[in-house]
């Protein structure tokens, strides 16, 4: 396999490093917006120097962000180039326009690391599919809010200091807010209910709330009542309906995912005769984001051709299909919370049952109103 690399940051740097350890790949071009030492021979400033290569019959893209990402894996998939990618920004927003590239154009599309990093999650979903129907996945699937719930239920900490260090340790962006407000979460969710369903979700279709405005005193409640609280994605089918939001999720202190630490993931789904199945994880990270990466090229050239999903058709979103009580933290209750009151804590107040749409849809408009709100939905 001849290999040409769209990028050379963290995660390529980490899949030369495990291709060199593959006697049947070989990385012959790699793109770079400028130098970088060690691979002068190699380097290219053009990317269409890789795209027009016909000796280059796999293009791994692990350059990040819609475009020129977009644009070049497009070209590559056109001519009948196989594309691997850890993209999960561009694979949420072109699903079904690169998997009919791929098909219409005889390559392979593989994408394992854009979800769960070095977790083998969507080959894993891929292979419950053969013989079961998955109805739900769910999971930790960002490591930098993860780590960030983790340490404050560890120490009394503050939100804005423990994103500090977690930017300090290289967990967070210098912009964290695709991560703190579900924007990164909400992509992996998409691909990943996309293929456990043969769907076509957007993901402006997919209800969020973040962990932007937990405070001490929540994680201090929530350790009183039993609970500890992570930010999970969830989506399931019921017929030819799907539910999917994510918001932050208050579990029982023996739940599995209230066991996992710092910056990992657990991402689960359940098939209807098999139940639930579990991956456990660092979900970045240049060796295990890159393992997945050169494990998709292994696939290919051993003739894994097909994407993980052989359908791709619009789903019926169902509002009403979810259906749990909340924890409610705001200095400005209004009428529509004060008629679902069920309970009062410390510093906030719990619902009775709700669907996840109304109470998203309340807690997006109130943020307006108070924009330090706190929910978390409660198992």
């Amino acid at each position: 396999m001849k290999i040409g690399l769209l990028g050379y940051g963290v995660v390529g740097v980490g899949v030369c490093e495990w291709v060199a350890q593959c006697p049947d790949m070989h990385v012959e071009k790699v793109f770079c917006r400028r130098p970088k030492a060690g691979i002068e021979s190699i380097t290219v400033y053009d990317a269409q120097e890789i795209i027009n290569d016909p000796t280059i019959d796999t293009v791994v893209e692990v350059m990040g962000g819609l475009h020129p990402a977009y644009e070049l894996v497009s070209a590559a998939l056109k001519k009948g180039k196989n594309v691997i990618t850890a993209n999960k920004n561009l694979i949420s927003a072109y699903y079904s326009d690169l998997i009919a590239l791929a098909y219409e154009n005889g390559a392979a599309l593989r994408c394992t690391a854009a979800c769960g990093g070095g977790i083998p999650w969507l080959v894993n979903l891929e292979r419950c599919k053969r013989l079961d129907t998955v109805c739900e996945i769910s999971g930790i699937m960002n490591g930098t809010t993860n780590f960030i719930m983790d340490a404050m239920h560890r120490s009394p900490v503050d939100f804005s200091e423990i994103l500090k260090q977690a930017q300090e340790l290289g967990y967070a962006e210098a912009d964290p807010r695709a991560d703190i407000d579900g924007d990164d979460i909400r992509r992996k969710l998409v691909i990943s209910a996309n293929v456990a369903f043969d769907t076509l979700l957007r993901e402006e279709d997919v209800p969020m709330f973040g962990i932007r405005t937990v405070s001490a005193a929540d994680i201090e409640a929530f350790r009183q009542h039993g609970f500890v609280c992570k930010l999970i994605a969830s989506a399931l089918r019921s017929g030819e309906k799907v539910s999917a939001y994510l918001e932050p999720t208050l579990v029982g202190s023996g739940d599995l995912e209230a066991a996992v630490p710092s910056n990992y993931n657990l991402i689960t789904y359940t098939g209807e005769a098999i139940g639930p199945q579990s991956f456990f994880g660092q979900g970045a990270g240049r060796y295990p984001t890159a393992y997945n990466v050169v494990q998709d090229c292994l696939d290919v050239l051993r003739g894994q051709r097909d994407f993980y999903a052989a359908a791709a058709a619009p789903a019926e979103m169902d509002p009403t299909a979810v259906m749990h009580p909340y924890y409610v933290r705001t200095e400005k209750e209004d009428g529509w919370l004060s008629g679902h009151i069920a309970d009062r804590w410390d510093c906030g107040v719990v619902t009775d049952a709700v669907s996840v749409s109304e109470m998203l849809t309340w807690a997006k408009q109130h943020r307006a109103v108070d924009p330090t709100c706190f929910i978390a939905g409660i198992r």
